[in-house]
């Protein structure tokens, strides 16, 4: 069983420059999803916005990106990061959530979705923004 933390950062329309960026920086290459192509957007604004990003180097360096749903509010400096804490088994994965979950706000259930077998967001009391997950094989 493992698990990792990482870093999550939001961005409208500039998690592809950001992410390509750190790259220069710290190595490794941008992995990209966008929401075209996992979401089936066909609105050429939104359908090459990045909804899963990720660089990881061989150094350790790793950070994630993606650009908000359009459907949803961004302000710099309001919600500029997430916490993404991704697992390979179901049972530590589910304890983490429960344990995250005392007084936060559940923003989306732990369940399946089109990315991972086991994925859930929320608000921990903090205020911090957690994305727990379990990586697709």
């Amino acid at each position: 069983m493992t698990v990792q933390v990482t870093t999550h950062l939001n961005f409208d329309g500039q998690a592809r420059e950001a992410l390509a960026f750190y790259a220069t920086v710290f190595g490794g290459e941008p992995t990209l999803v966008t929401y075209g192509e996992l979401a089936g957007m066909t609105d050429p604004k939104q359908a090459q916005k990045v909804i899963w990003g990720l660089v990881a180097s061989e150094a350790g360096f790793r950070i994630m990106a993606y650009d908000v749903q359009p459907e949803r509010p961004w302000h710099p400096g309001e919600n500029p990061f997430y916490v993404s804490l991704r697992g390979s088994s179901q049972d530590e994965i589910t304890a983490y959530w429960d344990g995250l979950n005392a007084g936060a706000t559940v923003l989306q259930p732990l369940g399946p979705s089109a990315w991972s077998p086991l994925y859930g967001m929320l608000k921990d009391r903090f205020g911090v923004t957690w994305v727990v997950d379990i990586a697709p094989v």
